[in-house]
């Protein structure tokens, strides 16, 4: 892939501070859920008959007023500002941050997602009434609940089996805001977490995804970054999808004139077909040579839609499909990248109210989270330093810890020494770069 060539427009990121990027991600990502949601399994030709047009903001059920016993919808009320399970599912992530105040793994998924989700009851907007959010989950993520519940499975192995999709991926957006600016260790914790989850190119997507959210909080962070950020990281044909795709899609500046050929470009990898309700017998099987279709459509709508909030969301939306969950990743890292201001007011007040969530809690809950995080990082990994420092002898060719990147400048010993940390067990994983400032 040719190196790209920044979006004009994007410039200014390096002012937006860690709790403002942090904000815009998961507001970003609920606004995107929201207005995703009722157009959600459609064509664009169908959205654009069914509304008279392109969507361009909050809309209504797909069936009006006959939502409750519609099929295949009902009893859900999508539409009208409801998020969709994707916010229910990020949102709970951010509570299992809050609850372990540190880097997370698949034991994390099975001692507090899995109970969270099973024993207490919150708001559902689109069930219109208090329940537990495991009733509104569909079966690939109730998944979570059979395998690490009742089958007491290993954690790190309980994704095997289950229907390989964006499950995983579509609530990682947390992952990547509590690794700010270091996308390799957003990379590394999202596949530990998502082993609980997915398998395959599912897992790998929940990856990357949250590697993109990483890569958009660094300072002067453009959508051309990102792409690359992910390119560097992605494996198999989950890089191939988004190489593919991007390289379409950096050809458009309009979303109108991109919906056909993104699909196109993307439909060799998708094991969904072109039918999106009725998936063929080869569909969501693991595969190195495929890739979930949000997160490489996702990506392509960043660059079509230059950076902006409205033109990268509404082209998702618009592109159908499982849009929410592509307007939902697409929302966070834009958010990510240019932080709550660039998100329409006027949408978020009509989602925080139908949904009657605060969309701005969480945030602030990350925030807090995100930095104590940071904080325990750095002491490992000077503690890491001394101790590898210490092992030096006058005819070593090891760094000495004054040589690392935290302490001092650095010498080509000391980059390689580093590297490997970004691959290192959840737990100990230090960054290698640092948020921006609030």
């Amino acid at each position: 892939m040719k190196r790209m060539q920044p979006t004009p427009g994007t410039a200014g990121t390096s002012a937006v501070g860690l709790a403002d990027r942090i904000t815009g991600s998961l507001v970003g990502a609920a606004v995107g859920d929201a207005l995703g949601g009722p157009v959600e399994g459609y064509a664009p030709e169908q959205i654009a008959e069914r509304h008279g047009g392109r969507v361009q903001g909050v809309v209504g059920p797909w069936n009006g007023d006959e939502w409750r016993t519609a099929r295949p919808i009902a009893p859900y009320h999508k539409g009208d500002g409801h998020v969709t399970d994707d916010t229910l599912l990020t949102h709970a992530l951010v509570r299992v941050y809050g609850t372990v105040r540190d880097h997370l793994d698949a034991y994390a998924v099975a001692d507090h997602l899995v109970p969270d989700l099973m024993t207490t009851p919150r708001w559902i907007p689109e069930l219109e009434a208090e329940a537990l959010p495991l009733h509104r989950l569909f079966l690939a993520e109730k998944w979570l609940v059979a395998r690490l519940h009742y089958g007491h499975v290993d954690p790190r192995e309980a994704g095997t089996g289950n229907i390989v999709n964006c499950g995983a991926a579509m609530y990682m957006a947390p992952v990547g805001l509590v690794n700010a600016a270091h996308p390799q260790g957003a990379y590394a914790e999202a596949l530990d977490i998502a082993g609980a989850h997915q398998s395959s190119y599912g897992r790998e997507a929940a990856g990357v995804f949250a590697a993109a959210v990483a890569a958009a909080c660094a300072p002067g962070a453009t959508p051309e970054s990102v792409v690359e950020a992910c390119l560097a990281l992605a494996k198999d044909g989950t890089r191939a999808a988004i190489e593919a795709v991007t390289d379409v899609a950096a050809r458009h500046r309009d979303f109108e004139t991109a919906l056909a050929p993104v699909r196109a470009a993307v439909a060799p990898f998708d094991t969904v077909g072109p039918d999106y309700r009725a998936p063929s017998l080869g569909a969501r099987r693991p595969s190195r040579l495929h890739a979930i279709e949000e997160l490489p459509v996702a990506l392509a709508m960043l660059l079509v839609g230059g950076g902006d909030y409205r033109r990268t969301v509404l082209g998702a939306v618009n592109y159908g499909r499982d849009c929410d969950s592509i307007a939902t990743m697409s929302g966070a890292i834009v958010g990510a990248m240019r932080g709550e201001a660039a998100i329409p007011r006027e949408w978020v007040t009509a989602v925080s109210e139908a949904s009657r969530l605060d969309l701005r809690a969480p945030a602030t809950a990350l925030t807090e989270v995100a930095r104590e995080i940071f904080t325990r990082d750095v002491t490992r990994r000077r503690a890491h330093e001394a101790a590898f420092g210490s092992l030096a002898d006058p005819t070593d060719p090891m760094p000495r810890a004054d040589q690392s990147p935290l302490t001092g400048p650095t010498s080509p010993a000391g980059a390689h020494a580093a590297a490997p940390a970004a691959h290192a067990p959840s737990a100990t994983r230090p960054p290698t770069a640092t948020p921006a400032a609030p």
